[in-house]
């Protein structure tokens, strides 16, 4: 679990990964396409598609982030189940004690 921890951290430690979480938040399924517009639009980022990629492979790698094809095109979705049970786990491990 330590290593699943740390690799959520890791990507969380990023200010453009975690711009990229609060678009899928708000509008669940984007393409790689539509999620690099909206982050050149909406947070003025100077941003290539394949810069937003790099970053998909960290939150794919820390599961914050699952993305199929459709197509030819690469649809993401925000998968919040890793960051549930980071919280979940520490409720548990450090307020239900007190």
């Amino acid at each position: 679990m330590n290593k699943n921890k740390d690799t959520i951290f890791k990507a969380l430690s990023d200010s453009t990964r975690r711009l990229i979480l609060d678009e899928l938040s708000e509008r669940n399924e984007l393409t790689l396409f539509e999620l690099t517009s909206r982050l050149i639009m909406k947070s003025d980022l100077t941003i290539s598609r394949q810069g937003v990629s790099k970053h998909r492979s960290v939150l794919e790698d820390a599961e914050l982030v699952k993305s199929i094809r459709k197509g030819k095109y690469r649809v993401l979705t925000f998968n919040n189940e890793p960051l549930k049970n980071l919280v979940k786990g520490w409720i548990e491990q450090f307020f239900l004690k007190l």
